[in-house]
């Protein structure tokens, strides 16, 4: 099969699951697509693909979906790997930053030693919607005035606008749009 045909079939192994995580969300769950070993396998192989001469060398990804993908992701560009948690859920020194979601708020960590002023860093989630979690994420990566960012996401939901949230300077790399 060719690429166009793997990503169709991507799109249609995600499940929509309405009023999650509340009423009037139509949640895209991705683990009904990453169960199929041929469809993870093609998922991180098209990621891989696009940064593979990026010269990346941390990929950071947010919890919890996010790191399922940017696990696999570090190992095949032989980086390191760094995960943005919850609040609470990182035992050493930190950064932290609250933002607002669709349907709440919420706050992000990330251990303060995590990244290096070298550091160019993949910053991977599995969806986009509004953007707030991907900036928020962004403003603790700052924090560690780094070369670079380049982000990614498996899905991104368009009417939502999240890309003119997060801004125009990111390269921003979605696989399936909706």
């Amino acid at each position: 099969m060719n690429k166009s045909e793997n990503l169709k079939i991507l799109e249609e192994s995600i499940r929509n699951v309405p009023d999650f995580p509340k009423k009037g969300i139509q949640f895209k769950d991705i683990t009904t697509a990453l169960k199929v070993p041929a469809i993870f396998k093609f998922t991180v192989e098209q990621i891989v693909d696009y940064y593979k001469t990026k010269g990346i060398t941390k990929v950071v990804a947010i919890e919890s979906r996010g790191f399922i993908i940017g696990g696999a992701l570090a190992a095949k560009l032989e980086t390191g790997f760094v995960p943005v948690r919850k609040k609470g859920k990182l035992p050493a020194e930190k950064f932290s930053r609250t933002y607002a979601l669709e349907y709440g708020e919420d706050t992000l960590e990330v251990h303060k030693d995590a990244l290096e002023k070298d550091d160019i860093v993949l910053l991977h989630d599995d969806l986009l919607a509004t953007g707030g979690t991907t900036l928020a994420s962004i403003e603790l990566i700052k924090n560690f005035h780094i070369k670079d960012i380049y982000i990614n996401f498996i899905v991104e939901l368009d009417f939502l606008n999240g890309r003119n949230t997060i801004g125009k300077e990111y390269d921003i790399y979605s696989l399936i749009h909706f």
